[in-house]
């Protein structure tokens, strides 16, 4: 097992020991009945699952590649030639796998597993701009019921046209955060408004941000911080939805970040919902802060967030979407704004851990 080094070989051990001391503990009957206990070693076996699934191709290729060199010197010309050639192929499945081993075994983000707090805003293009804003709303949320997350909608300014100037969502399932991390950005729009007479393509833009759904324990605000006004609730061009002042907006003094929601009928909720919004964009801020610290060297990294950069153009009248940091195009503008985001999320995430990868070698 040389081939893949020793330090490799030590990690790839300890985790097939492991993965193999979990199943052991999640059939004990006692682990079963306790319900904490069982949920995080599950989650620790789920955590392990690829990687040693992955090894295990490797070991069972690695054994063949041992048995196919002692074949290349066998006596019969025929089983020998035979033996050569699948030798070599066998010998690109190990280069392939230890690629495969050496990204899979990169540290995880730790909030891979969170649920999503996604923000869309309405960016230059005025109401064609709110309008592919409610395009990337659907988009969002088809993707959400494609993998059986969950979308429930924080906060919403939607224009008379059903247009989108800000739109809050509460994407919630297992591994949300890790597929939609990468949608942090502008998204640049290229179609004729239906409102063009002369057919010309105008250039709007829609400003989304992927923040991570924070626990309690991991953001802590002072109260005396805090400054939360109420007041009643409007709807389209400020028609009053609501006779109670249910609305909630929340002033964090110390940044300035101001969170408004006013869904609900009930400001107990309004404010609940306002609170986990302002948790999860302080969380960013302080996130984006040590990062900036730690890589100021690290110039256009997939996934850092950076809302001033064009991350994407959905084409129209071409039929395309193309991502500009991988530099890949689809020509499946239809399907995409459907939902079906996968290809591109999978390019992204793979491009990711390849330059993580390389940084770790350097």
């Amino acid at each position: 097992m040389l081939e893949i080094g020793i330090g490799m070989f030590d990690k790839l051990e300890a985790h097939r020991i492991r993965f193999e001391q979990l199943e052991a503990q999640l059939a004990d009957p006692e682990v079963i009945q306790n319900q904490e206990l069982y949920t995080r070693l599950t989650k620790e076996h789920a955590a392990l699952a690829e990687v040693v699934e992955k090894y295990a191709q490797y070991r069972d290729n690695h054994a063949q590649i041992e048995d196919l060199t002692q074949m290349v010197e066998d006596d019969d010309p025929d089983i020998a030639a035979m033996a050569k050639e699948e030798l070599a192929a066998r010998q690109q499945d190990e280069k392939r796998l230890v690629e495969e081993l050496k990204i899979l075994l990169l540290p995880r983000d730790p909030n891979d597993d969170k649920n999503v707090v996604l923000e869309i805003r309405a960016g230059t293009g005025g109401d064609e701009a709110a309008l592919f804003g409610a395009d990337l709303w659907r988009m969002y949320t088809r993707y959400a019921e494609r993998h059986g997350f969950t979308v429930e909608q924080l906060s919403a300014n939607i224009t008379e046209l059903g247009g989108v100037k800000e739109l809050t969502l509460l994407i919630s399932g297992k591994g949300a955060y890790s597929r939609l991390k990468y949608e942090s950005g502008v998204h640049r729009v290229q179609r004729v408004p239906e409102t063009e007479t002369a057919g010309r393509i105008h250039t709007s833009a829609e400003t989304v941000a992927v923040l991570p759904e924070v626990e309690d324990v991991e953001v802590e605000i002072n109260p005396n911080d805090l400054r939360i006004d109420v007041f009643r609730s409007s709807g389209h061009g400020g028609q009053s939805v609501n006779t109670t002042d249910s609305a909630v907006r929340i002033t964090h003094i110390p940044t300035g970040l101001v969170v408004t929601c006013q869904d609900e009928k009930s400001q107990l909720k309004n404010k609940e919902k306002a609170m986990k919004v302002l948790k999860a964009r302080l969380y960013d801020m302080a996130k984006q802060a040590q990062e900036q610290e730690l890589s100021q060297n690290r110039k256009n990294q997939i996934g850092s967030g950076d809302r001033s950069e064009r991350i994407r153009t959905y084409n129209f009248p071409q039929g395309r979407v193309t991502d500009h940091r991988i530099s890949l195009t689809l020509y499946k503008l239809e399907q995409f704004l459907d939902g079906d985001l996968d290809e591109m999320i999978d390019a992204l995430t793979l491009a990711e851990k390849t330059q993580a990868l390389a940084a770790q070698q350097e």
